[in-house]
């Protein structure tokens, strides 16, 4: 399950539809929700406003997801991230991954949140209390992160 959105969402609601997707086959499901934190070290975020392209944005995310479900052998996945202004403290995204064993169900959704962080087309412009505005530009430890799910010792896959 894929959601690209504006409205907040409710990541217990999104849990339970993936548990009845997912049924029986699930012994484990984890979770990861994001908030809008303050980025800048001298002074509080007022707003997060994160731009999209609609369609490929989504087509990425499903993409993440596939590898993430053939990778871990995961029964279920969800990726929801919202767009448009956020205010600080508002959720941003939630990412869940089900399988029957909880170690694939943990590494498939760190997984797909170190991805999305790095190859999801998503922008974002922090807006801070003083009104200043700047873009927030990728940090070189999401990167490395994401290259680090490329290395062989991490490129388990269930048969």
């Amino acid at each position: 399950m894929i959601i690209v959105q504006e409205a907040d969402f409710d990541g217990a609601a999104l849990m339970r539809a993936m548990r009845e997707q997912v049924g029986s086959q699930a012994g484990a499901l984890v979770t990861f929700t994001g908030y809008v934190r303050d980025y800048a070290p001298d002074e509080p975020t007022q707003t997060l406003t994160l731009e999209h392209y609609p369609g490929m944005c989504e087509r990425e995310l499903e993409d993440i997801a596939a590898t993430a479900r053939r990778r871990w052998n995961l029964a279920g996945t969800v990726i929801a991230h919202r767009v448009g202004v956020l205010h600080r403290e508002a959720q941003i995204v939630f990412v869940a991954a089900a399988s029957a064993h909880r170690g694939d169900a943990f590494r498939g959704c760190e997984y797909m949140i170190d991805a999305l962080k790095t190859r999801a087309p998503f922008w974002k412009r922090e807006t801070l209390a003083s009104g200043k505005q700047f873009w927030v530009e990728q940090r070189q430890t999401d990167e490395a992160r994401t290259d680090a799910w490329n290395h062989k010792e991490n490129l388990k896959e269930t048969p």
